[in-house]
């Protein structure tokens, strides 16, 4: 139940004996403590500022993920020629785009396991 505004009433509209935390806001956009409350959006949260950087970092990824597609697409299409591949054991008949995707996976893979045993040395010191 609220009660009616009085000259005396300092927070008009609410309830008489229930008190209000510091810097909420009343009914009628009154505050208490002499701050406003946070700006609110259509669904009541706080309104969120729209960060330019995260934007534009997703449009430079989105990019280079695009220009990455194309690259690879072109590299096998170009590269579809077959080769021999001489490995210790026997020698191999293959696309050359094959050996090349091969290679490559192999160079992360290591890559990857080296960069692994030097973060766990780091971490055990």
């Amino acid at each position: 139940m609220t009660t009616p505004a009085s000259p005396a009433d300092p927070y008009p509209g609410t309830t008489p004996g229930v008190p209000r935390a510091p810097g909420t806001a009343a009914p009628g956009g009154l505050t208490t403590g002499g701050t406003t409350a946070p700006p609110t959006g259509p669904t009541g949260g706080p309104v969120r500022e729209r960060h330019t950087g995260k934007t534009i970092g997703r449009t430079v990824a989105l990019a280079l993920l695009l220009f990455v597609t194309v690259v690879l697409v072109l590299f096998v299409v170009f590269n579809t020629q077959s080769v021999d591949i001489s490995l210790v054991f026997a020698d191999v008949n293959a696309p050359l785009v094959l050996a090349l995707l091969i290679a490559a996976g192999l160079g992360a893979l290591v890559s990857g396991l080296a960069a692994a045993v030097l973060r766990a040395r780091r971490r055990n010191r």
